[in-house]
């Protein structure tokens, strides 16, 4: 083959990525705003114990301390604002309520930062739990247009606080849906759910999609409250 021949033929694409190559991410600091209430106590106890480095945070840097005391593993605890600047990842499990608020009064702190939104915004009445609609679409879309200098992801939404704080359980059986409008981001968030054994992350869209995650989460209260269980969820043929 002459040089020129050479010169003519087209490129080699590169090998398609796997997509469960995910990055090492067992040296950054986890931090969780809401992490005195069920769900943000257990995901710090579960990843703690995994190896990671977490701080919880709570409006009162006492609470914080006191719940981070209680479960151990290195977790420490601080104000919300402290455990944002002080973290590389921060999940938002704070309640739906407080949602927008937080978020608010955290900007600068949070800027910069990735963050995992695993708020549901839910309502209650006497036929049960249903989904609530923000009029950004979902509370990961709030939490975008709240956070413009944030990386925004959504995880975590439909893990039992009980399996989560439960230490007799070895594992939790169940998939984690990602979502997020950059890989990297969303492979970073696939990655954590992976350091908790018997979890895994799977990419489920661009927030775009988040609405219907979190919506989800009244179905699986009604199959709890029905079969006295902890429903999860399990994405099949990936």
């Amino acid at each position: 083959m002459t040089s020129t021949d050479s010169a003519q033929q087209p490129p080699k694409k590169a090998p398609a990525k796997d997509p469960w190559d995910l990055p090492d991410v067992s040296g950054l600091v986890v931090g969780v705003l809401g992490g005195t209430g069920p769900q943000g106590k257990g995901l710090a106890y579960r990843l703690a114990k995994a190896g990671q480095k977490v701080i919880i945070g709570s409006r009162a840097a006492e609470r914080a301390q006191a719940a981070a005391e209680e479960l151990g593993h290195g977790i420490e605890g601080a104000d919300n604002a402290e455990t944002a600047r002080r973290s590389d990842v921060v999940i938002v499990a704070v309640p739906w309520d407080g949602h927008a608020e937080t978020l608010e009064s955290l900007r600068e702190e949070l800027s910069g930062k990735l963050v995992v939104d695993c708020v549901n915004p839910l309502g209650f009445d006497k036929q049960g739990a249903y989904a609530l609609k923000p009029e950004e679409g979902s509370a990961a879309q709030q939490a975008a247009a709240l956070l413009p200098d944030s990386r925004v992801t959504a995880a975590f939404h439909h893990l039992s606080a009980v399996l989560l704080q439960d230490p007799e359980i070895e594992a939790i059986d169940t998939d984690v849906m990602v979502l997020g409008e950059v890989r990297a981001d969303v492979e970073t968030v696939q990655a954590l759910a992976g350091r908790i054994p018997g979890m895994r992350g799977v990419f489920a869209g661009r927030l775009r999609n988040a609405h219907q995650v979190e919506s989800l989460v009244a179905n699986l209260i009604s199959v709890n409250r029905r079969y006295k269980a902890h429903a999860g969820l399990r994405v099949t043929d990936v």
